[in-house]
């Protein structure tokens, strides 16, 4: 499953026999297999040639940024429209060199506006996908281990396996989760003070309860959400500087999760938006922001090591459940280990190929 030129043996009279539309000999054909994770998409590219030649010696961080240069008419046109939506999310799987270190694979992540370094819904549908496509060489039952490298750094999904095929729910244990900044005061424009929580899951957020914006996460408009939320992420982007221990490149802040201001441990479910990217709207929990929210809980002493919390998206009902696994260190952060489980789907796989002088090929943007 590689995304490739046209050398698919198909002639241009084959008619209805034709395997594929006709297409230009020197556009991809991209091949994909389609997956959710808490109705959150995921479009997974099995193998992307360009990619594995470009990868070499090249970390993933380097491999992401080598991409984004040469190879964004891929994720533009996969993503975007007509072939995607704004709220359609991408992966791409690397092998060889970029996914060494003992890793089953590596992923690149891909959303409306580029390139995310973290993403908990897509590991746990890449998970089912390394068992089910044969990139775990002996899959143990009842569960199997599956090791991948992100380009925050290795994450560990666990997927159960019956001898034929992946199962749920999926959990996966995170990259070191901290928190960089508590009871933060941001000035939002249209919104005068707030008070923010900024959180690290493999990714940055800000965190805080839809009610000091005059909203409810449960029941306000997704508009009045969405434009809310982006206006948080924009304030403290300029407003407060992020620090990653290990790389600046992963020192950006990916969105803001309003959520019902319910921190405090409890066995009822806590509700939460997350609006991310370009505003972009997680439809699931959002894995990374779920493992950066257990982390800012733990840090502030509303739960203990293995109590288990359960997630609610605002958007779609669908449930994660998180917990704290293991206390650690991160750089000078105290951090800790998240464990997030969810639930993963196959709705089906696609084809999809280019014609030259379609003016759309590589997509738009229409929000």
């Amino acid at each position: 499953m590689a995304a490739r030129g046209s050398g698919d043996g198909v002639g241009a009279g084959a008619g209805a026999g034709r395997a594929l539309p006709p297409h230009s000999p020197s556009g991809p054909v991209l091949q994909t297999v389609e997956m959710h994770t808490g109705g959150e998409p995921l479009r997974i590219v099995p193998r992307l040639e360009a990619a594995e030649r470009a990868a070499g010696g090249l970390s993933l961080l380097s491999l992401r940024r080598e991409v984004a240069a040469a190879q964004d008419h891929v994720r533009r046109a996969l993503v975007h429209e007509p072939r995607g939506h704004a709220g359609m999310y991408g992966a791409v799987v690397v092998r060889g060199g970029a996914a060494a270190g003992g890793a089953h694979l590596a992923a690149l992540f891909l959303h409306g506006a580029g390139y995310s370094a973290m993403c908990g819904h897509a590991v746990m549908a890449l998970g089912r996908f390394a068992l089910d496509y044969g990139l775990v060489p002996e899959p143990a039952r009842p569960e199997t281990a599956v090791r991948l490298r992100c380009p925050c750094g290795p994450v560990t999904a666990f997927v159960p396996w019956d001898g034929r095929r992946s199962g749920n729910p999926v959990r996966f244990h995170s990259v070191p989760a901290f928190a960089a900044a508590t009871d933060l005061a941001i000035d939002v424009p249209g919104h005068g003070k707030v008070v923010v929580d900024i959180g690290y899951g493999g990714t940055f957020y800000a965190f805080l309860s839809a009610e000091q914006l005059g909203l409810d996460v449960c029941s306000s408009k997704t508009r009045d959400l969405v434009s809310a939320a982006s206006a948080v992420t924009e304030a403290v982007k300029k407003q407060f500087k992020l620090h990653h221990p290990e790389s600046e490149d992963l020192a950006f802040l990916y969105g803001t999760i309003l959520t019902d201001g319910k921190d405090a441990f409890s066995e009822e479910p806590t509700t939460n938006i997350c609006v991310f990217a370009d505003e972009q709207v997680d439809r699931s929990p959002t894995g990374s922001g779920v493992t950066a929210r257990i982390a800012l809980q733990y840090h502030k002493g509303l739960i203990q090591l293995n109590q288990t919390r359960t997630f609610r998206s605002s958007t779609t009902g669908s449930l994660f459940t998180g917990k704290a696994v293991k206390a650690t260190k991160f750089g000078d952060y105290s951090a800790v280990i998240v464990e997030v489980s969810g639930e993963a789907f196959y709705t089906g796989t696609a084809t999809f190929t280019v014609e030259e002088e379609d003016p759309l090929k590589y997509g738009f943007l229409f929000k």
